[in-house]
């Protein structure tokens, strides 16, 4: 359940945030070891495409109170995505300077998702 000026899921800056994320992640993870590719690849992969396809299915949902939930799933698989990051840095395996970059786009996207589950907190109270 979206608010009336929301259409769908696509028109959530959040998401469209999110899919940026995951194409910036796909591009930095091609540099990886190969025998990481069932390794940390394959997570962080799964973590950043998780971050859009649970803001999307919560946002098909019919009550607000499924949205948050789905908002808070996506946010554990941000904290994932920033655990594999920072593994990814002391491990060698990407640039520091495009890793704090991406983890800057991670606190923003982080910050949207607190902004969207107040909205909701708010919105409940009334």
């Amino acid at each position: 359940m979206i608010d009336n000026k929301i259409r769908t899921h696509k028109d959530l800056v959040v998401w469209q945030k999110a899919i940026d994320l995951v194409l910036d992640i796909y591009n930095m993870t091609k540099s990886f070891p190969k025998e990481e590719v069932y390794g940390l690849v394959s997570q962080m992969r799964r973590a950043a495409v998780s971050i859009p396809a649970n803001i999307a299915e919560g946002a098909a949902r019919q009550t607000k109170k499924e949205f948050q939930q789905f908002v808070y799933i996506s946010m554990g698989s941000l904290a994932e995505l920033e655990t594999h990051l920072i593994l990814s840095v002391r491990l060698s395996f990407c640039d520091k300077q495009e890793a704090d970059l991406t983890l800057l786009k991670l606190d923003e996207i982080r910050r949207m998702l607190s902004g969207l589950l107040n909205h909701f907190r708010q919105n409940s109270r009334k």
